[in-house]
């Protein structure tokens, strides 16, 4: 496996990851920027080689961060990661197949807010490659809802699950949140002002009964192609991204 070392958030984030196959991008990054401000124990549920969970370990310097994946090679990037952005007295990575029956008992209510870029598809119904399987596919016909299952057992009462989905999916995210979170916060997220919304970004609380509420759209680029002023920041590291009250 090759592996490149790239600069993120304008080069304040060091990060080993695979040549070929799933890498950090767009996704990631807004990710970690809309993690809650006040979390203290956080968590980074598919963690890959770590990009949301450093971005969010470097933002908020009160946290104690734990990355959970499931491929050991991964894992391995992750630890190096950490090590190389000097994280390692708050940052872990840990091995677990966060599917898996008891996978995560010792970590039961263990958090106060969990970041998720989950699997968007389930293995049976795509053809992927070996390099992008893992990242983009549930496998063995597992699905969000147990993801989402998994994360709310992590949560402490009233705790922040904060995941990146495709918007296209809004109804099956939802239907997963449904009965374990509430007062849900969206934000779509648009390639231009003028296009059809890509992803969404979602917040929701653990045990609340709050309304839906839809807050502001981000979006990504500029007619001319480039970032627009609020994304170039996020990717810069100097600009978070909130939810509505």
């Amino acid at each position: 496996m090759t592996i490149t070392e790239d600069g993120l958030l304008a080069g304040r984030l060091t990060l080993f990851q695979p040549q070929r196959g799933h890498r950090a991008g767009t996704d990631g990054v807004l990710l970690a920027a809309a993690a809650p401000a006040d979390a203290r124990q956080l968590a980074d549920f598919g963690a890959s080689t770590g990009l949301v969970g450093l971005a969010a370990a470097l933002a908020l310097p009160q946290a104690e961060v734990t990355l959970f994946e499931h491929d050991p090679a991964l894992v391995a990037l992750a630890q190096r990661n950490i090590a190389a952005n000097c994280l390692s007295s708050r940052v872990r990575a840990i091995e677990a197949d966060l599917l898996a029956r008891g996978a995560l008992t010792s970590f039961r209510e263990a958090f106060d807010a969990i970041l998720t870029n989950p699997p968007f598809f389930d293995a049976r119904s795509m053809r992927l490659s070996p390099t992008k399987a893992g990242a983009h596919a549930l496998a063995n016909g597992a699905s969000l809802d147990l993801w989402v299952k998994r994360a709310a057992g992590a949560l402490r009462p009233g705790g922040s699950l904060v995941m990146i989905h495709r918007a296209d999916h809004l109804a099956v995210v939802l239907a997963a949140l449904q009965g374990r979170f509430g007062a849900v916060r969206l934000r779509f997220v648009h390639a231009r002002a003028d296009r059809e919304a890509i992803r969404v970004l979602v917040l929701g609380r653990k045990g609340s009964r709050g309304p839906l509420v839809v807050g502001p759209p981000l979006v990504l680029h500029a007619t001319d192609g480039s970032f627009t002023p609020e994304i170039q920041a996020v990717h810069a590291g100097e600009a978070r991204i909130a939810f509505p009250a």
